[in-house]
């Protein structure tokens, strides 16, 4: 390799290694002109087109790799299968993809399990239980518990005899087992002990596997620090954002509590013609990640500046759902960036989800949600959590109230004048379909991936009375 060659190369890895994906990028698409005969650089340069927002990119750089005969390119078809699922929406093509690392590596546990998640997005129950099964028996001791897991939470419980729930059992039992181990298996028993009405063992499972994902987290959530946060964001954006340019091509951004109802409000709207489904979009973190500091430089950017990320965000946008007219963003965390938002899309249609709190607060409590939210492993966290939700919705609703706030109990109670309501402020016309979304097809990523398979429902609406006994501490830290 020349010296130009090396030098790039270590300039890729530098800028990989500080988390700048897309100067890596650049660094490794340099080197390639100069050396496009370097499989595992085309690998590295998919990996970094991919954190950066540019997902085609990204696939044709994979595609490079395997014409180049990359060594293990089952990796390359279960990293485009990851592409095509999560940040295009192309299920058909992911399934595809790994139904050729599979001919490649019959025995390749990721490619299983994926393959069973796939299955679970599309609704696909008994296909995902195989996938997960087969995957069990593949996994080695300590992959086990994951597959374990998998295959539980695509079960449906009505036993509590059942044989998959004494193997959680004995793995959340196990002497010495590692807290990773212990929380995967945990939630799982949770949920299937729940399913049989076995609520007070259902929640101790629930704490049993949140105090081991705390463990292993190694941190707790900071109140005082996210109180601080949310100080800085209502002193960044004090007043209403001026409308300084045309605001065709914003999405409809749902967004509120996770576990409020934002994936079924989605699905309503994604049943209608004019509406394409985005899912939990990572646009908006990837925007914020290059403001710095942030709120606060968010606040006093320059027109040039909210320009400039509106069209970072909309060109990611277009390449994760092109050709859509009307994208829907729910990621239910963008709450916290209503500022940047409505100073980017001044004209953005926003719909907040709300929901009883005990019944929001328990169902992120009894999900194995990521160190991103360590809130959740702590019900008096939880609490405090939704408490400056409130408080900073409240700034943004004196801001903007023109937000659309949607009761998942009351759309959930009396679904049509809830939907109408939707449907006409996000500008669509009536259309009967809606009414069952439980029937369109298409894959879902969602923690609520089986409910939204279902029509309308109200038994999750008061869910909290099966566990009242405990939550004490909870309705203290609610009121307070």
């Amino acid at each position: 390799m020349t010296a130009e060659a090396e030098t790039l190369l270590r300039q890729a890895q530098s800028h990989k290694l500080a988390g700048r994906p897309g100067e890596a990028a650049d660094a490794y698409e340099a080197l390639l002109a100069l050396r496009p005969d370097l499989p595992d650089t085309w690998f590295n340069l998919a990996l970094m087109q991919r954190q950066a927002g540019r997902p085609a990119a990204a696939l044709a750089s994979y595609q490079q790799a395997l014409d180049r005969r990359v060594s293990g390119p089952e990796e390359v078809h279960l990293n485009r299968a990851v592409i095509y699922a999560d940040d295009l929406g192309q299920a058909e093509a992911a399934e595809a993809e790994l139904k050729t690392a599979l001919a490649i590596q019959p025995a390749y546990l990721a490619a299983w399990l994926n393959l069973g998640n796939l299955h679970e997005d599309r609704g696909e129950r008994e296909q995902a239980r195989a996938a997960y099964r087969r995957a069990l028996d593949l996994a080695p001791p300590q992959a086990a518990p994951l597959a374990l897991a998998r295959l539980a939470n695509a079960t449906r419980f009505t036993d509590a005899a059942d044989p998959l729930i004494a193997a959680l059992r004995a793995t959340v039992g196990r002497t010495g087992a590692p807290d990773a181990d212990v929380a995967e298996a945990g939630f799982a028993l949770g949920r299937a002990l729940d399913e049989v009405a076995l609520y007070d063992d259902a929640f101790s499972a629930y704490a049993t596997a949140n105090a081991a994902s705390r463990r292993g987290l190694g941190a707790r959530y900071d109140r005082a620090g996210h109180e601080a946060f949310v100080d800085r964001s209502i002193a960044a954006f004090p007043k209403p954002a001026p409308t300084v340019w045309d605001p065709t091509g914003a999405p409809v951004f749902i967004l509120g509590m996770f576990r409020s109802g934002s994936t079924l409000v989605e699905r309503i709207l994604s049943a209608h013609d004019g509406v394409t489904s985005g899912g939990e979009l990572a646009l908006m973190p990837r925007v914020i990640s290059a403001i710095t500091p942030y709120p606060e430089a968010a606040g006093a950017a320059s027109r040039d500046d909210l320009a400039r990320w509106r069209q970072t965000y909309l060109d990611q946008l277009h390449a994760a759902r092109p050709n859509a007219a009307l994208v829907t963003d729910k990621r239910p965390d963008n709450f916290l960036h209503i500022g940047l938002i409505k100073a980017m899309f001044p004209d953005a249609k926003i719909i907040h989800t709300v929901r009883d709190p005990r019944d929001m607060v328990l169902s992120n409590w009894f999900l194995h949600l990521d160190g991103s939210m360590p809130y959740a492993l702590d019900l008096e966290d939880a609490a405090h959590w939704y408490g400056q939700h409130n408080r900073l919705m409240a700034h943004w609703k004196s801001l903007y109230p023109d937000i659309l706030t949607v009761d998942y109990d009351a759309l959930v109670a009396d679904p049509r004048p809830e939907i109408e309501r939707i449907l006409a402020f996000c500008g669509l016309d009536w259309q009967d379909q809606v009414l069952d979304f439980h029937k369109a097809g298409g894959a879902v990523r969602t923690a609520s991936v089986w409910q939204i398979r279902e029509p309308l429902y109200q038994r999750s609406s008061g869910r909290w009375k099966h566990y009242q006994t405990h939550l004490g501490g909870l309705n203290a830290a609610l009121n307070a």
